[in-house]
């Protein structure tokens, strides 16, 4: 449940009256490695996050402070961080990659925005999967409770958020990395427009200094607790300007014809949201799907084509699903994409075409509230992508909501997209949801 005051509310009217970044320096140490895997980071100095703290402290003693000023956010382990190594969740590139000699364009946007960067989190090896499974750095499981996973592949990042180690946690979402670990820990997740956030984006230099998965789908974003804070985050790391949430938007959701696969308590949330989201003025009618049918066809074989491209000459040093995967991707010819993308290309004009009725879209994040630890979840993967998989193909900004904030079932969250560059408005409305929430608690179905 929200609290009163947000989380970033509450940090920074702490920072401005008594408390010190070294004070929250040493809260978050205490609470790093939490979970009972201990693995919410792969790499944690403590003495270097407190010379962190002690230097920003120094640094601004007697300057403006910049907005986020003192707030613990940590770093997925695929963008470099000076001076530690870039594992992307592997053992091989943690034994054959040297230390970064330079911060990534993130680590810099972190730094200058005033950031404590906590460590670097867990992911799922390369990045490549949903669940949050790793074998060399152990299985992500959730702090809050331990039978469950994470989800992934930012599994540390929703770790550390959740454990309390970071306000919010930097992660990537190329076909629902962000999108489904927010859901599951219940927490609230930001994947950024892939126009905004991409090495083509209004952002360009969002990857410099960063391991890539698949160009053509790989954005940045990040997870936290609240939705209120979602919208400060953003425009002080990646200049999303601030907006007015639509008072009366027109939100499309999938047809309950799509929902066949849901488990009881998802189908519940989202039945719920779309009452809340009409008592809080939403006009709310159906949206075709038939165009997502065949949307894995075209987003799994360009994402392995490009995944193989970046780790060509590695790939049997990954565990067996990823290397078979990335052995699919190299035997994949330009002549065998091109007609892929010129489908990725139609399928992005169909769903732009979508928002010329509709403001937002809307559907579960998953059809699962739950990832059980140490059971087969081999077929986790092209079920929860199914959910996930359209929203990347057409680059949309989508904020993950929990569904505990509406009373609703732990880990069956939603999805809420807009139109690519639309992130302002889709922040601003998710805080006014969630400020609805608080300040009018009877208004809560």
């Amino acid at each position: 449940m929200l609290e009163r005051i947000s989380p970033l509310t509450e940090l920074r009217h702490a920072l401005a009256a008594h408390t010190t970044p070294a004070e929250v320096a040493t809260a978050a140490t205490l609470k790093v490695n939490s979970n009972a895997s201990r693995n919410t980071y792969i790499h944690f100095n403590q003495q270097e996050l407190l010379q962190q703290a002690q230097s920003l402290a120094h640094t601004y003693a007697n300057a403006a402070r910049p907005p986020l000023y003192g707030v613990p956010v940590s770093l997925k382990d695929c963008f470099d961080l000076a001076d530690t190594i870039t594992t992307f969740g592997s053992l091989f590139y943690a034994d054959h990659n040297l230390p970064a000699t330079h911060d990534s364009a993130m680590a810099h946007s972190l730094r200058a925005s005033g950031c404590l960067i906590t460590g670097k989190t867990h992911l799922h090896p390369l990045a490549y999967g949903i669940t949050g499974q790793n074998p060399d750095y152990g299985d992500c499981l959730q702090p809050r409770d331990s039978s469950l996973l994470t989800g992934g592949s930012s599994s540390g990042a929703a770790a550390s958020v959740q454990e309390g180690s970071a306000l919010a946690a930097i992660g990537t979402d190329t076909g629902g990395s962000i999108r489904v670990p927010a859901a599951l820990c219940g927490l609230t997740g930001y994947r950024a427009s892939h126009a905004l956030a991409s090495t083509t984006g209004q952002w360009p230099n969002a990857w410099t200094g960063a391991a890539h998965l698949a160009p053509s789908f790989d954005t940045v974003g990040f997870l936290l607790r609240d939705p209120r804070d979602a919208a400060a985050i953003a425009n002080a790391l990646f200049s999303v300007p601030s907006a007015t949430a639509p008072s009366a938007p027109r939100i499309g959701c999938v047809p309950l014809s799509f929902l066949t696969d849901c488990e009881s308590d998802v189908l519940a949330a989202f039945d719920a949201w779309r009452r809340q989201l009409t008592r809080a003025g939403a006009s709310l009618a159906e949206f075709d799907t038939t165009s997502w049918n065949h949307s894995i066809e075209i987003f799994a074989p360009i994402q392995a084509h490009e995944a193989a491209a970046q780790h060509r000459g590695h790939y049997d040093q990954f565990e067996p699903t990823i290397a078979q995967r990335l052995h699919w991707g190299a035997s994949l010819s330009d002549s065998d994409l091109a007609p892929l993308r010129q489908r990725l290309a139609d399928f992005r004009s169909r769903m732009a075409s979508a928002f010329d009725k509709f403001d937002f879209l809307m559907l579960p994040c998953a059809p699962v509230s739950r990832l059980v630890a140490n059971q087969d979840q081999s077929s986790a993967r092209q079920t929860i992508l199914r959910y996930t998989i359209p929203f990347s193909l057409a680059g949309l900004p989508v904020v993950t909501l929990p569904a505990e904030i509406i009373g609703a079932a732990f880990g069956a969250g939603i999805q809420l997209a807009a139109s690519p560059g639309n992130d302002g408005a889709l922040l601003a409305y998710a805080a006014s949801l969630a400020h609805m929430l608080i300040d009018h608690p009877s208004s809560r179905d």
